[in-house]
């Protein structure tokens, strides 16, 4: 399958009126992020930054980090659908703290499918299984400065200290849902 590349993180849909979400897709998803630095990859469906609908399909590897982040300078509530694999949804307090019942384990299989979440909510995602893809959407137009406020209590992506933070944040959910490593 060849797909629009527009950077090495993402790859754009090319459609004019309809896009199929086919298996073919999910799957060439779920192998760019494989190749990934970051252990993750997306694919545009909506047309640009400025539409006022973003969907894209998301796909994560174990590993991949997600900063903790929350959506509040332009307040945008968002959806994430599992169509693949399994996700860890972590809620956050102000201060970085969570609760076990700050965790949902979304897995079809298990019967959740996904989450909805206001604005303002502090998150993180964690990659339980290999090959997990999500369907995103929330509300644009997107701007990188306005778009995430990443919490001062998390390391940033790429800093010391993600991997011991993923280790321990994902160690807990899983002893807290009794997932095997």
């Amino acid at each position: 399958m060849k797909l629009h590349r527009i950077s090495s993180a993402a790859t754009l849909s090319q459609h004019e009126q309809v896009a199929t979400i086919t298996q073919e897709l999910v799957n060439q998803k779920a192998q760019d992020a494989r190749d990934s630095d970051r252990k993750r990859n997306i694919h545009v469906l909506h047309t640009g930054d400025e539409d006022t609908l973003q969907r894209m399909l998301n796909a994560f590897q174990p590993g991949t980090y997600v900063a903790p982040h929350r959506h509040v300078a332009v307040p945008k509530a968002e959806m994430v659908l599992v169509i693949q694999g399994s996700l860890g949804f972590v809620r956050f307090a102000d201060d970085g703290t969570y609760e076990p019942e700050d965790f949902i384990y979304i897995n079809p299989k298990e019967g959740l499918l996904g989450v909805d979440y206001r604005a303002g909510v502090w998150h993180t995602f964690i990659a339980l299984e290999p090959d997990t893809v999500v369907l995103e959407v929330k509300p644009g137009p997107y701007d990188a400065a306005t778009d995430k406020e990443f919490a001062p209590w998390a390391p940033q992506e790429g800093e010391a200290g993600t991997a011991a933070y993923l280790a321990k944040l994902e160690g807990e959910f899983r002893k807290y849902f009794k997932l095997l490593t």
